[in-house]
């Protein structure tokens, strides 16, 4: 899967349904989607971007594990905390979350993994992780053979995947190369980010409720 900027409690069940999780790095960023940004209430109570801050680069031609953070990327990621008052509360919530969200490394890849990886923690799902850049893995492969390629290099039988893509993957192509393909069911709880979440919420309430909602849908 695509890492994610504290995605929503769903995104975590893959971590739960899983032995290895597998940050899905060298596709192209998706401008518009859910990698370096998400939604938080801001003090009016609407749903406003809390972004990333990204150097500029190629619209067409940059990879997840090619972005790269502005200079100034840790003072305008403060700045932009300040609109938003769950973050207000960073230091009364889970122990390093402030961290976590602030100490931004040295790429946003290694963040957005390592973020990922402290939040499963944080919610009971710790899994081993790799990053699917680092894996001997065919440049020309796309779509579902690329995914194909990836599960069999780090030697897996199995396939777990997030209700949307059953429009993408196709069982028969994973069994023919030896590996079951499961989807999980649709999620049916709440959708704020989780750094909003943790911030105000018990983590353990909502660990039982990612545990709760993990099943699947072959």
């Amino acid at each position: 899967m695509q890492p994610y900027f504290f995605p929503y409690a769903g995104y975590f069940r893959l971590f739960a349904a899983v032995d290895l999780f597998v940050a899905l790095d060298c596709v192209q960023f998706p401008r518009r989607g859910w990698v370096h940004r998400n939604r938080l209430d801001d003090r009016n109570g609407d749903k406003q971007w809390f972004t990333l801050p990204l150097r500029k680069a190629d619209r067409d031609s940059t990879r997840i594990v090619d972005l790269a953070f502005q200079d100034d990327a840790q003072s305008v990621l403060r700045q932009q905390a300040r609109r938003f008052p769950a973050l207000d509360r960073l230091d009364k919530g889970v122990a390093g979350l402030e961290q976590c969200l602030f100490e931004l490394g040295e790429s946003p890849v290694d963040y957005l993994c390592d973020t990922l990886a402290w939040q499963a923690q944080v919610l009971g799902q710790g899994r081993p992780m790799r990053r699917s850049s680092e894996l001997d893995i065919d440049p020309e492969l796309r779509a579902q053979d690329r995914i194909i390629a990836i599960a069999r290099e780090v030697g897996a039988t199995q396939y777990v995947n997030a209700p949307g893509g059953r429009e993408l993957y196709d069982a028969s192509g994973f069994a023919k190369a030896g590996l079951k393909l499961h989807f999980l069911s649709e999620y049916g709880g709440r959708f704020e980010s989780m750094l909003q979440r943790l911030a105000l919420e018990d983590p353990v309430e909502i660990a039982a409720e990612i545990t709760r909602l993990t099943s699947f849908e072959d």
